[in-house]
């Protein structure tokens, strides 16, 4: 994966003149590159739109299962801990832990999206799982969290985003991937998956999900890629 460090003059300009309404940033960068990347993440935030949906692919440009990439730190692909449960916190007012059938038993989401890696590769599989604004529903997240931190059993694995792309209609914590149970190599039991971020912000093998005042960085954004990731 690689980042570039420029920026374009009509970023910056866009950047510094509309600004995006997100999270303080708990954790800022220091030097040029925290600098672009502020203004990287201000000209998304404006540019982004909470209910524009991302274009849906035909079902015939489905990626076979078994080519569809799989990643995780771990040597092998981890699996779920004995009596796993979804704990989600921080400014909520009812803290949940969720099993993976209280997950299946609220409102099923389906997406079927085209990903994109920022190591250059795209493909298309169908999602079906729960959507992060029911999941903010429920638990009561206050208005004041501005930012959502996911954190995963992979080696710690996790990445925060602004509340309005977790919220996004295609954005969901998906238990299945083209109509099946997920499979260790793609985070089961539980993932993050999304139509509006690139591929290194959808966390799997999900832990926590906590609603936040502020942006926390992220395992591959501390190693200087963007903290927004739009696409």
């Amino acid at each position: 994966m690689s980042r570039s460090p420029l920026v374009s003059r009509r970023a910056l300009i866009i950047g510094a003149a509309l600004g995006a309404a997100g999270c303080e940033v708990h954790r800022p960068r220091a030097g040029i590159l925290g600098r672009i990347d502020a203004a990287n993440e201000r000209a998304q935030g404006a540019l982004f739109r909470p209910g524009k949906r991302a274009p849906v692919p035909a079902a015939a440009a489905s990626t076979p299962r078994d080519a569809f990439p799989e990643y995780h730190l771990s040597e092998e692909a981890p699996l779920a801990p004995a009596g796993w449960v979804l704990k989600v916190g921080g400014l909520v007012d009812r803290p949940l832990a969720l099993s993976l059938d209280d997950l299946m038993g609220m409102t099923r989401t389906d997406v079927r999206v085209r990903h994109h890696c920022v190591e250059g590769w795209t493909a298309v599989a169908s999602w079906q799982g729960v959507s992060v604004s029911d999941i903010a529903a429920r638990a009561g997240a206050r208005r004041d969290a501005k930012c959502v931190e996911f954190r995963s059993f992979d080696m710690g694995y996790w990445s925060s985003w602004d509340r309005e792309s977790a919220e996004h209609p295609q954005t969901i914590l998906a238990y299945a991937m083209n109509g099946e149970p997920l499979s260790p190599g793609h985070g089961a039991p539980l993932r993050l998956y999304s139509a509006v971020k690139l591929g290194y912000k959808m966390v799997k093998y999900l832990t926590e999900v906590s609603f936040l005042p502020y942006q926390t960085g992220g395992t591959w954004e501390d190693q200087g890629y963007e903290w927004f990731a739009g696409v």
